[in-house]
């Protein structure tokens, strides 16, 4: 390729004095120096960011009858996410056609298109 030149690799992010080759825009010395790594934030776009709740805590002792995606239901998510609890109960309401969790409604199909029985 004639003339183009390469783009000069940036200084790390911590010392300022050698080339960034690791994540986080540090250099290997940086990098694996204690506590440098915590002073940067990710700089990768795959991060998990947000408030931090992942779903995965303790169960909630009750699940909810309320359906998907009514008021409600974020009402109820907001509370167990301010609680700490795991955002989804295995018995919380479901419409699927496994049977999991509440029933659905009289008279609504399954995955098929039939009626399910009562």
């Amino acid at each position: 390729m004639k003339g183009k030149t390469p783009k000069p690799r940036p200084m790390c992010r911590h010392c300022g004095r050698a080339k960034v080759c690791r994540p986080r825009g540090l250099c290997w010395s940086c990098y694996y120096r204690p506590g440098v790594r915590d002073l940067y934030p990710s700089t990768s776009k795959f991060v998990r960011r947000g408030c931090g709740v992942t779903g995965s805590g303790t169960l909630s002792r009750r699940p909810t009858a309320a359906q998907p995606g009514t008021p409600e239901k974020i009402r109820v998510l907001q509370r167990r996410a301010a609680a700490g609890l795991s955002l989804w109960h295995p018995r919380d309401w479901s419409d699927r056609p496994l049977g999991l969790g509440y029933p659905a409604p009289a008279g609504a199909k399954n995955c098929r298109g039939h009626r399910r029985a009562a």
